[in-house]
């Protein structure tokens, strides 16, 4: 059996804030990638539930969280419709992830119209 790993790397200042958040996998090469955010979700199979951890740094603006955010729950409903098939699901999380980029381009604009994405 092949074998795959992944590992993150955070460093924190003395408050334990993430300043740095680095990760690299087996599978692609020995580069190190460099992150402002990660959001992992695993399902623990003896709990039977979830199981998180958010962490962003300093330096992580606050209008990219939001954006990162939006990305994440799109990549959910493709998860979704590929691993059970439940293209209602996916269509309604889709659906929400438009909403959400709808308010957060609507309130970039009010707040600063030379700034649209």
């Amino acid at each position: 059996m092949k074998k795959s790993e992944i590992y993150f790397s955070i460093a924190l200042d003395e408050n334990r804030i993430p300043e740095a958040i680095s990760w690299r996998a087996t599978d692609a090469g020995d580069k190190i990638h460099f992150a402002k955010a990660i959001n992992i979700s695993l399902w623990d199979r003896d709990e039977a539930g979830t199981m998180k951890i958010d962490l962003w740094t300093k330096d992580m603006p606050v209008d990219e969280m939001k954006y990162f955010y939006i990305d994440t729950m799109g990549a959910m409903a493709q998860s979704i419709a590929t691993a059970t098939n439940d293209q209602v699901m996916a269509q309604k999380i889709r659906a929400l992830c438009q909403e959400l980029n709808d308010h957060v381009e609507q309130d970039r604009l009010k707040n600063d119209p030379g700034t649209a994405k």
